[in-house]
C-alpha cells in the first residue's frame, strides 16, 4: 500500500498562525499550541488597549486645558470652561482645547474671559 500525504489546508494555517507571531519570543513562536494561546491573548489586549488609549487621551486633555486655565491666576477651573462651553453651544472638543492650550495659550485665555463675562462667575479666591 502506498503511503498517503496528507492534505495542505492545516498546513496552511499553522503557517498563516506562525507569520502572526514570528515576532514573539521562545517557544511562543515555535510551537503550535502556544502560538495559538499568545495569538488570542494578544488580540485581547489589543482590543481592551484601543478602548484603554481613547481613555487615557482624553485624560491627558483635560489635564492639559485645567493647567493651562489655572495658570492664569484667576480662580476658574476646567469643569467651569467646559460647563461655560456648553452653556454658550459652543462646540469646542477637549482634543481641539488641548492643543490650543498648548500652541496658543492666549486664544484660551480670550475664550475663557468671554464665558466668564458671558456666564457672569465671580472671581473670588479660595
Amino acid at each position: 500500500m502506498t503511503r498517503i500525504r496528507r492534505g495542505y489546508i492545516a498546513r496552511r494555517r499553522r503557517t498563516k498562525i506562525r507569520l502572526f507571531a514570528s515576532s514573539f519570543r521562545g517557544a511562543h513562536s515555535r510551537l503550535t499550541r502556544t502560538i495559538t494561546q499568545q495569538k488570542i491573548r494578544a488580540l485581547v489586549s489589543a482590543h481592551r488597549d484601543r478602548d484603554r488609549q481613547k481613555i487615557n487621551f482624553r485624560r491627558l486633555w483635560i489635564t492639559r486645558i485645567n493647567a493651562a486655565i489655572r495658570e492664569r491666576g484667576v480662580c476658574y477651573s476646567y469643569s467651569r470652561l467646559i460647563n461655560g462651553l456648553y452653556k454658550r453651544q459652543l462646540l469646542l472638543n477637549r482634543k481641539i482645547l488641548a492643543q490650543i492650550a498648548i500652541s496658543n495659550r492666549n486664544c484660551l485665555y480670550m475664550i475663557s474671559n468671554e464665558i466668564i463675562k458671558e456666564v457672569g462667575w465671580k472671581e473670588s479666591t479660595g
